[in-house]
């Protein structure tokens, strides 16, 4: 066939389900499904109890005292040790990778200042791009050190602990910058995932869809036609909410725009896939409907948007390593608070892209097969 006019049809194709999209009225929702699946996830999911954060030592003192406060916190159903650093130079690679949540770091002089009846520094570095885990983790960092600070000066008299706390990425430590920098991929996964679950659809509760078969076109070029306008959709959204979660909730874009749009690129290529494949097997918009909710609400749960990944129970960590949502959300924050490029979200794109190749290939084949 010659590229022009097989080109010149997906184009039409596209159009087409751009107009469709827009005419079409509101959907009706069925309410026994989505709720059976939220109410399981929330359960297990949902909880803002931080407990076993992810922690790291460095103790340039390691005297008794500095050893003695250090094992409260391996003591503590609150934290987990990953590891004893070095020396202060590890501590942002240990960051940086998410290696750690906080890092603990006792100074060399921590011990003679306590005899010395002068205040002693514990120095706590948090993960400040989940501020919700970083000020509970706070929180239980100053009651273990202070506890402690008030046994050990119990029978000494001057100043004992003061802690001396930096957030990295969020110095602030506020929430609306956690929450809102991982909208724009919550964003495109409604706004992908309705569209494409409808599409295929629609068009067979109207009676319009074996119209569509029997035009000269072959099913890819249908598949690409639908897909086009739920990206593009989604892009614009996932963009615009960008630019309203910087320009009206102020919250700073530290990496760059090239960045951010190849991740809600091929995060929408992958829920594309997904949302064909439940459209594909749906007969009914009300079906459709139905299979996008079951997706979207587990999806939003398991991304690690609102509770952090590492609270949820093991075999619920590991459903999210196939869920698109997970590495979406990471790459979002990391392009708004982290300052990344194209280079350092690569990490996220590359499971986004395998994921995107496997839902695509699937809800073709399917789609192939439901039409003959």
């Amino acid at each position: 066939m010659n590229p022009r006019l097989w080109l010149r049809q997906v184009l039409a194709l596209a159009l087409k389900e751009f107009l469709t999209i827009l005419k079409d009225p509101k959907s009706r929702f069925v309410v026994i499904g989505p709720p059976l699946v939220q109410f399981i996830v929330f359960g297990y999911a949902a909880t803002f109890d931080v407990t076993h954060v992810d922690y790291a030592i460095v103790d340039e003192d390691r005297s008794p005292e500095s050893r003695d406060l250090l094992s409260r916190f391996a003591g503590s159903e609150n934290f987990s040790l990953v590891g004893e650093l070095g020396s202060v130079n590890a501590i942002a690679t240990s960051i940086d990778t998410q290696e750690s949540r906080l890092v603990i770091h006792v100074g060399s002089d921590f011990s003679a200042r306590l005899h010395a009846g002068r205040t002693a520094e514990v120095q706590v570095i948090l993960d400040g791009r989940s501020s919700n885990v970083a000020g509970i983790a706070l929180g239980y960092v100053q009651a273990i050190v202070g506890e402690w600070g008030r046994e050990w000066g119990s029978a000494r008299p001057g100043p004992s602990i003061e802690v001396v706390e930096r957030a990295w990425f969020n110095p602030s430590l506020t929430s609306r910058w956690f929450i809102v920098g991982g909208l724009p991929a919550q964003i495109a996964l409604v706004v992908v995932m309705l569209l494409t679950s409808l599409s295929v659809a629609r068009e067979r509760e109207q009676g319009t869809f074996d119209q569509t078969l029997v035009t000269p076109i072959d099913s890819l070029q249908i598949l690409i036609g639908k897909a086009i306008p739920p990206l593009l959709l989604g892009l614009f959204d996932g963009l615009l909410l960008s630019a309203g979660a910087v320009h009206w909730f102020g919250v700073p874009m530290t990496g760059t725009l090239f960045a951010l749009t190849a991740v809600l690129t091929v995060y929408s290529l992958a829920v594309i896939g997904i949302g064909l494949f439940v459209s594909s097997l749906a007969t009914t918009m009300q079906q459709g409907l139905l299979g996008a909710f079951i997706v979207i609400m587990p999806a939003v749960l398991l991304s690690g948007f609102t509770t952090p990944i590492e609270n949820m129970p093991e075999w619920l960590q590991l459903a999210t390593v196939a869920n698109p949502a997970r590495y979406a959300v990471a790459g979002c924050r990391a392009v708004f608070l982290e300052g990344a490029d194209l280079t350092a979200v690569g990490r996220y794109l590359l499971p986004m892209a395998i994921m995107a190749t496997l839902t695509l290939s699937a809800s073709g084949w399917l789609f192939r097969h439901r039409s003959r």
